[in-house]
């Protein structure tokens, strides 16, 4: 690893205005679960020289409910909101996923803002630089995507177009069915909000230079609403999404009313499937209704040369949402 200056943030303020200082040379760290791996495997073509820490910041660290709903600090880890009683009441779609993150000691370090700021998991982009030297791609600034003409298995089949990496956030896929938003500042009082799902971009998220993501704000959902968060892994304890999907379904005797349903690591941001919301709102939900939901959902699925399962499986996985 690379030697790096570490500064301790006090304050939001303090902290964007390191990150405008340093610009590209600096990076925040907060769990640093994803970040110390990057740096320790010189993924990156530039190291970053400053780390700003901001673990230092308080009243970053909270979960909270008022009238206008769940109110979460970017500092929050994710075992914090697993056992949160407000999130497993009200927004068990979020507690569900936000279990389904790595380990115990993982979640026990990482940040609910650090899980919606990770770097993408595409092995291209995360090649060691101490395995022959990394391998520079679009997303690292130079090149085009490999993953398009190499091996693509665990690559998008929605939104592709300059990279083709997953977006690697579970989290995200709970807070966007749940309706949820990012609020990032740029200091004490100089704050945006946008949606989860319009945080991220084809090569990363939104954030400007001295920006960072301070809360998640997520609007109750509607009384009795069904959530439930599924998830498709090749080691199911442990790791990253190849399919997952997040739904939360509102029922009035039977009928579906409201329907949010999303899919996570087939595109390069959570992917709000609004042909197949459509096609149930109105019904009840059969095994014949979700099934064609389902296939509502894929008609527009473009698979790469390797990764044409993920359609079986998303369909599979929204079934099984519908009739939890």
């Amino acid at each position: 690893m690379k030697s790096f200056e570490h500064i301790n943030a006090m304050s939001i303020n303090d902290a964007c205005n390191l990150l405008r200082k340093y610009k590209e040379k600096a990076r925040l760290i907060a769990g640093g679960t994803d970040l110390l791996g990057i740096l320790k495997d010189r993924i990156l073509p530039k190291a970053p020289e400053v780390l700003i820490n901001i673990k230092t910041i308080p009243d970053l660290n909270y979960i909270k409910e008022d009238k206008n709903g769940l109110r979460i600090g970017a500092l929050s880890i994710l075992s914090d909101i697993v056992k949160s009683p407000i999130v497993q009441e009200r927004y068990k779609v979020l507690a569900e996923a936000s279990h389904e993150v790595a380990t115990t000691q993982i979640r026990n370090m990482a940040t609910i803002g650090g899980n919606l700021c990770q770097e993408v998991r595409c092995w291209y982009y995360r090649y060691p630089h101490q395995v022959g030297g990394r391998i520079l791609c679009l997303r690292k600034g130079s090149g085009s995507c490999l993953a398009l003409s190499g091996d693509n298995r665990y690559h998008a089949i929605f939104g592709g177009k300059r990279c083709f990496a997953v977006c690697p956030s579970d989290t995200a896929v709970a807070l966007t069915a749940l309706q949820g938003e990012i609020v990032i500042a740029s200091g004490e009082k100089r704050k945006r909000t946008i949606p989860v799902e319009e945080f991220f971009t084809p090569l990363g998220n939104v954030l400007d230079t001295g920006e960072m993501i301070t809360e998640v704000q997520v609007p109750r959902p509607p009384e009795k609403a069904k959530q439930i968060f599924l998830k498709f892994t090749l080691r199911k304890p442990i790791d990253f999404a190849i399919v997952s999907v997040a739904s939360v379904i509102s029922l009035q005797d039977g009928i579906c009313k409201e329907a949010r349903i999303v899919l996570g690591a087939v595109a390069p941001f959570p992917l709000r499937e609004t042909k197949a919301e459509r096609f149930v709102k109105g019904k009840t939900i059969t095994p014949e209704i979700a099934s064609l939901a389902a296939e509502e959902a894929l008609k527009d699925a473009k698979p790469l040369s390797m990764n044409s399962y993920k359609i079986e499986q998303t369909k599979t996985l929204i079934q099984r949402a519908l009739l939890s």
